[in-house]
């Protein structure tokens, strides 16, 4: 794969204004196929956990995300990444929802404001796609920076971590019908 074809989403759904007042030795784009040989994994270690994937896997799933058409748009500049998810909801008319997700920074490059940029530039591919709120999860230490980028502080945020089932186990595969 090489240009255009190895890119998660067209770059075309990227304002060109989001470029701009970025220096001249950054370069803002969608993911290509072969970051996770770039240093994209070791990017998002700023945020979390990320232990190396194969480079079969780092592919499986970068295949898995594009082929999901406008669903998944994570943007690149070198050091920094950000991604939105778009979901259709059954309310506010089948109205389209932007899930801001893993906005790392490279810590040698944080005070340039990539951070905004990505925030930015995902705030425009959202509303190019029609959503009517953008929303992400952060920790209490971020908030600040959020609120900078125009975000509000509204209600709160629940998770439950699913154990992988023991092999062997009998647990269904699929979900339960409704």
């Amino acid at each position: 794969m090489s240009g255009a074809d190895d890119l998660l989403f067209d770059p075309s759904l990227i304002p060109a204004s989001c470029s701009e007042s970025l220096g001249s030795d950054l370069e803002l784009r969608p993911l290509r196929a072969s970051d996770g040989d770039r240093g994209h994994l070791e990017l998002l270690t700023v945020l979390t956990v990320a232990p190396k994937l194969s480079s079969q896997s780092y592919a499986d799933t970068f295949n898995h995300l594009r082929s999901c058409p406008n669903t998944y748009f994570t943007i690149v500049i070198i050091v920094s990444c950000g991604s939105i998810i778009i979901e259709r909801k059954f309310v506010r008319s089948s109205g389209l929802v932007g899930h801001i997700e893993d906005i790392a920074v490279s810590k040698s490059m944080q005070g340039r404001k990539l951070g905004l940029k990505i925030i930015n530039t995902l705030e425009e591919v959202g509303r190019g796609q029609g959503v009517y709120k953008i929303i992400l999860d952060c920790s209490k230490e971020n908030i600040p920076f959020y609120e900078k980028c125009g975000f509000k502080h509204k209600e709160y945020e629940m998770v439950r971590y699913i154990e992988a089932a023991p092999s062997g186990s009998s647990k269904p595969s699929s979900p339960a019908k409704l």
